[in-house]
């Protein structure tokens, strides 16, 4: 198997196959979650809107892989809002509804603003809200730009309670990027905290995918590269990494979140 190969067969292993469409329906999401099921195994979770988190667990539940396939969504998204109240009310009806794990956006324009007591108080309060489940707060680096200020949002996150650290929502100009990436795997590693690390919008190729992949093996290591540390918000990636690992380079990569 080449290197590119196994960058893809880690990385189908690290995704979470996405559909954060306007015009999502049930039906959509049904067909979100069979793609799930490749010959070369299950990506780590499918992540979607709140209102399609029954829909996901039925069909995952039905084609026998809910144990193996998590069911993420996304809260204060995408706007960010200061609105703590609201953030916590949407991550509680999630995790009531049966989400494993929450994606709530941080008050980004906010910091961006000079408030920084915004993002501590809704981060510490979702923790609050997530229970057991698990937390990845969306950082919008691209809208954040300053490494500076990329820096002090991770910071801040880690400080109250996050699991994940997320690059951006996959709605604004700029999304992921490896000079964003490798801010927070920094903040991660100097945090000494069991902190996970998500990409999330833009990474469509298993060249783009093999390219975090390896940042995040400079930073934090080989062994810490597992699903439980790394993720990729994607949905067009799916179609790389087959066509990838089936040799199929004819096969369309998709676009998309």
């Amino acid at each position: 198997m080449s290197s590119l190969e196994q960058a893809a067969s880690r990385a189908l292993a690290m995704m979470d196959l996405t559909s954060l469409n306007d015009d999502d329906d049930d039906a959509a999401i049904r067909t979100l979650c069979r793609r799930t099921d490749t010959p070369y195994g299950a990506p780590a979770a499918v992540c979607l809107y709140p209102a399609f988190i029954d829909a996901a667990d039925r069909e995952l539940t039905a084609m026998g892989i809910r144990d193996r396939v998590r069911i993420a969504t996304v809260t204060n998204f995408p706007d960010g809002s200061v609105n703590v109240e609201r953030a916590c009310r949407e991550t509680r009806a999630a995790v009531a509804a049966g989400a494993d794990e929450v994606d709530v956006v941080f008050p980004y324009k906010a910091l961006i603003g000079g408030d920084a007591e915004s993002g501590r108080a809704l981060v510490a309060a979702c923790r609050d809200a997530c229970g057991d489940r698990l937390l990845k707060v969306i950082l919008e680096t691209g809208e954040l730009e300053d490494p500076a200020l990329i820096r002090q949002a991770a910071d801040i996150a880690l400080e109250c309670g996050a699991d994940f650290l997320k690059t951006s929502t996959g709605k604004v100009a700029v999304n992921a990027t490896l000079e964003a990436a490798d801010i927070l795997l920094s903040a991660i590693r100097d945090s000494g905290r069991d902190v996970g690390f998500k990409a999330a919008g833009g990474i469509r190729s298993t060249e783009d995918a093999k390219a975090y992949l390896d940042l995040a093996a400079g930073i934090m290591g080989e062994a810490w590269l597992t699903p439980a540390h790394f993720r990729f918000g994607a949905s067009g990636l799916l179609d790389a990494l087959l066509a990838t690992l089936s040799g199929d380079d004819t096969q369309p990569t998709g676009g998309g979140y």
